[in-house]
């Protein structure tokens, strides 16, 4: 007790714990990354292992708002797909109907169909969200083709 009487109050701060709150800056974001670190070991169903993991849904939410991924272009998700699960255009065609669907899609002619979308999600497992959004204009055909 002595000693905690003769720390200065800048003493004092720096050995605080830092208490979960709602990251609002940088540099409260680096504070809670270096808590996380201190944190990482500690066992679930403990204090500190609660902590750690509130400080993870704290530090999800600020990144979060700050850094959004913006969803991938439907096309290239599936593209992305084929690539991870070493498809070729002919393993799409029970997806789409038929071989000239799969061309036209993947080229940006066709626009997906809800049954299209339905497969994909099924057999392919691509996020609805992903196939229902409207392209960019920089992949979209132009009207005049």
């Amino acid at each position: 007790m002595e000693r905690m009487q003769n720390m200065t109050k800048s003493t004092r701060k720096r050995s605080e714990p830092l208490h979960p709150r709602l990251i609002k800056s940088a540099a409260e974001h680096d504070r809670a990354l270096a808590r996380v670190e201190e944190l990482f070991t500690a066992k679930p169903g403990t204090a500190e292992g609660d902590e750690l993991e509130l400080w993870l849904l704290l530090i999800d939410a600020y990144e979060s708002k700050e850094f959004p991924i913006d969803l991938p272009d439907p096309i290239e998700a599936i593209r992305f797909r084929m690539e991870q699960g070493n498809l070729k255009q002919k393993d799409l065609v029970p997806i789409f109907g038929s071989k000239g669907k799969v061309s036209e899609v993947l080229n940006g002619k066709r626009e997906l169909s809800l049954t299209m979308i339905r497969n994909l999600v099924n057999q392919l497992g691509i996020p609805a969200e992903v196939l229902l959004q409207q392209r960019t204009a920089a992949m979209s055909p132009s009207l005049s083709e």
